[in-house]
């Protein structure tokens, strides 16, 4: 029965953040089956580093098609409603497929990334909903106070990084533990079985329950793509967006590389690697915590660049890393892993809040889904670009299985990638509040 009552403002705020914190917080706790899956692949069918990393890439394919699912949820209503049954119908397909796995138990790569491609394409539904929902509530009416503005512009996408971030802390603790206690088949059907969970919660409850402004008129998708391509437009839009899609796409991934090195060179035990992801997403909640509090009012131009020099300054710090200066120096490489890598492996996603908070003010009305979607698509692109290089230049400096001979040089080049981007900095759009506060005085 779903739940359809006139609520007060407290309950709508109560509605909002059950709904939005269990969805970007399920979201998080993706990397509990996740982590199976590496291990599964590695261990199970034997992949070589390559492969892993091609297919986590090729896997990640329907997110690129996430602008489609926002224009589609933009202007078609379910039943009067245009989010929640989208979350719905990404929780269901989610929850299918992690089943299927589970009680299938599929041997061949290719079944197995069938299945993926359906979770992700789930996963990749329920998200565009979701940021829709969070940029449309975002957004406030051009009589509030700078002050006001600021605050509340921060505050819902900094709760549901948080959310984000307590699921991923909790699901890689959960899975550094249970993946030497149960098999990857259990792991899959108990996270299925959590979407199924997901899902029946998100069908109970009404999407007027979530006090989102009415839209008078269902615009079509001609609509829709004519309204995202004035949008884009726009320089302030394009440019910020080029930009940050650019400064993920130029940096060749070695994430394969660097799984195979710390499981087959170093030998990690997979409960280091587990407590390392969950530093890392500990490390996520904090950033969020620290953004609401205290960079809102901070050009994100000057906080994204500061994030990016950050990422080389980490790069450089496993060039040492793998040419054992720390061992040298005492620091064990298990506790190396569990901070610095921890760190590293999340930081490439902190410029993304300052960015989401950017985009929901300059975001026209009326295609908030399409252009969040929009933005989370190129992202995906650039990380699927960068994986390729990553592979390329794995193959270049002569990186396998066994030799990582060449894992340092290729380090310093990735190094050197992150920071081009710095010197195309300008592309990032100013504050507006900053624009508007010297407008005042």
């Amino acid at each position: 029965m779903v739940v359809e009552t006139r609520r007060s403002s407290g309950d709508t705020e109560l509605v909002r953040k059950v709904v939005l914190g269990i969805g970007y917080w399920v979201q998080g706790l993706r990397c509990f089956p996740w982590m199976a899956v590496n291990f599964f692949l590695k261990d199970g069918l034997n992949v070589d580093p390559s492969t892993l990393q091609i297919l986590q890439n090729l896997v990640n394919l329907p997110m690129v098609a996430k602008p489609l699912y926002g224009v589609v949820s933009d202007a078609f209503y379910i039943r009067g409603q245009h989010r929640l049954p989208y979350v719905a119908l990404g929780a269901f397909l989610q929850a299918v497929s992690w089943l299927a796995i589970a009680i299938l138990s599929p041997s061949s790569i290719t079944i197995i990334s069938i299945y993926l491609l359906l979770s992700n394409l789930g996963a990749s539904i329920a998200e565009v909903a979701n940021d829709a929902i969070v940029a449309k509530l975002g957004k406030q009416p051009a009589s509030s106070s700078m002050k006001t503005r600021s605050s509340s512009s921060g505050d819902l996408p900094s709760f549901v990084w948080m959310a984000s971030s307590a699921g991923g802390v909790l699901g890689n603790l959960l899975a550094g533990v249970a993946i030497g206690r149960l098999s990857p088949q259990t792991m899959f059907l108990l996270f299925g079985l959590l979407l199924a969970a997901q899902f029946f919660v998100t069908i109970s409850v009404h999407e007027s329950a979530l006090g989102l402004p009415k839209t008078v008129t269902k615009a079509g998708i001609r609509k829709q793509l004519s309204d995202l391509s004035s949008a884009l437009k726009r320089p302030e839009i394009a440019n910020s967006i080029i930009w940050l899609a650019a400064s993920y796409a130029v940096i060749p991934a070695l994430t394969g590389t660097m799984f195979f090195y710390q499981t087959q060179y170093l030998k990690i035990d997979t409960s280091v690697l587990g407590i390392s992801k969950v530093f890392g997403q500990a490390a996520m909640l904090l950033w969020g915590m620290v953004y609401n509090r205290h960079l809102t009012s901070v050009p994100p131009r000057k906080l994204i660049s500061a994030v990016q020099a950050m990422m080389a300054f980490f790069m450089v710090s496993d060039i040492l890393f793998v040419k054992g200066v720390y061992k040298q120096m005492g620091v064990p490489d298990s506790l190396y892993v569990v901070i610095f890598s921890g760190v590293m492996e999340v930081l490439f996603f902190f410029k993304i809040l300052p960015f989401s908070v950017l985009m929901a003010q300059l975001c026209p009305p009326g295609c908030e889904g399409s252009l969040m979607a929009f933005v989370m698509s190129a992202i995906a692109l650039s990380f699927i670009i960068s994986g390729f290089l990553g592979v390329a230049l794995a193959s270049s400096v002569g990186v396998t299985g066994d030799d990582f001979s060449g894992l340092p040089l290729g380090l310093a080049i990735q190094a050197v990638c992150t920071l081009l981007p710095l010197f195309r900095s300008s592309w990032i759009h100013d504050d507006t509040r900053s624009k508007a506060r010297s407008k005042e005085e």
